[in-house]
């Protein structure tokens, strides 16, 4: 623990000072510097981001942090008045800088204009803990900076440097405090926000702990991708039923154009950031982060308890679904997410002739819109040539719990 790091600091700095006159005042002073230096470390270290500011952070939008001084409570006891906490925004260059010099030097201009950035260090006395929460933070404008190619706004990263300085009791050293937040991106209108999400997605997933801000991979293992969309998945769901084997088979043909592989093939490529969100889908108008989000939002807004009842298989390609649905009774469905739409679900089934031939057919899409007007489970109740769900369950089995009831009357 940082408190008894300090305690053993204190210890040795007295055992010093009770042999000075053995030790002479060349070795004592170089002594007494050193132990200000390992001091000075450990403080600065125990200074941390407590509650992240967001990581897409939109301007003129108030939001909140906070950070926490482990050693606050033991070091910082004797105060006339409160240390006051600044947080400025800086660019990765900034950022950069102010890690290659191990943070001893001081920011010299905010690259965004912050109201209410400044709170005080607080000790409380009942939790123990010193802390400054920043409870109504407002961006009110950002600098952009110069970017590289092709390089859009929702690329760049910067991050909110906290900083001040105290003076440490009893030793009487002044030290100054900074920490940086996780990456942010800076958003100015709300249709940026699904790029600005794939960036804070990308870095988060796979960038190391230790580097040089914020470095991060251009290309990643296509297991480790999976890995990601699935707990992200998970996690904007909110279900404990994720993606499945034949899903992540589905999304590599997608995002790698490619339907000739097989899974085993995919397992050995790396998928590059441009594949993610900056290249745009075969025949279509959107990236393959834009309709994978799209989906995210649709599921979570109106597909969960469908998706978690297993009755979605969603993540399946056209052409797959009529193979499946081509040799089965009439009325055999499916559901699947929309290729041609971002957020939409259609309904694939068969029909079949009395000659025995068949033919596969997808409904149009529905989008959140439409199914915040009449929910799924009716829909599919509403539709008569929906029989059974693939493979052999009858609508009303698989769906029954998820019908409303309908009301009786003049409405």
């Amino acid at each position: 623990r940082c408190e008894n790091l300090v305690e053993v600091y204190s210890q040795l700095q007295q055992q010093v000072m009770a042999v000075s006159t053995e030790l002479g005042p060349e070795l004592l002073a170089r002594l007494l510097e050193r132990f200000n230096e390992v001091l000075s470390s450990l403080v600065k270290s125990s200074f941390l981001v407590e509650k992240q500011p967001p990581q897409v952070l939109k301007t003129q939008t108030k939001f909140q942090a906070s950070v926490r001084f482990l050693l606050g409570p033991q070091l910082l006891k004797i105060m006339p008045k409160p240390y006051m906490v600044r947080a400025d925004m800086v660019t990765e260059k900034q950022a950069r800088e102010l890690e290659l010099s191990n943070y001893s030097n001081t920011l010299s201009e905010s690259t965004g204009d912050i109201l209410h950035n400044t709170v005080a260090l607080e000790t409380n006395p009942t939790s123990g803990t010193c802390c400054a929460n920043f409870k109504n933070v407002l961006l009110k404008k950002i600098k952009r900076c110069e970017r590289k190619g092709s390089e859009s706004v929702t690329e760049e990263k910067c991050a909110v440097l906290f900083s001040t300085n105290v003076t440490l009791t009893p030793s009487n050293i002044s030290i100054h405090l900074q920490v940086l937040s996780l990456p942010i991106v800076v958003i100015v209108h709300g249709n940026q926000d699904n790029n600005a999400k794939a960036t804070v997605l990308w870095d988060n997933a796979f960038s190391d702990i230790e580097r040089v801000p914020f470095v991060v991979a251009e290309r990643v293992p296509w297991d480790k991708m999976c890995e990601t969309l699935n707990l992200k998945f998970k996690a904007e769901v909110q279900t404990s039923n994720g993606l499945l084997k034949e899903h992540y088979f589905f999304l590599a043909q997608k995002i790698f154009n490619d339907h000739s592989a097989s899974p085993e093939d995919f397992q050995n490529r790396h998928v590059s950031w441009a594949q993610f969100n900056k290249e745009i889908l075969p025949g279509r108008g959107f990236t393959f982060w834009q309709w994978f989000d799209g989906v995210l939002d649709l599921t979570k807004r109106c597909l969960k308890s469908y998706w978690s009842d297993r009755l979605i298989m969603g993540f399946i390609s056209k052409q797959y679904v009529c193979k499946l649905l081509s040799m089965e009774p009439d009325g055999t469905f499916l559901l699947r997410f929309s290729d041609s739409e971002i957020g939409g679900v259609t309904i694939a089934y068969v029909i079949r002739g009395k000659d025995g031939s068949s033919q596969v057919e997808n409904i149009q899409p529905f989008s959140a819109k439409d199914l915040s007007i009449r929910s799924l489970g009716d829909r599919i109740r509403d539709l008569g040539q929906l029989r059974n769900l693939y493979p052999n369950i009858p609508k009303d089995q698989a769906f029954g719990s998820h019908y409303n009831k309908e009301q009786t009357g003049k409405d």
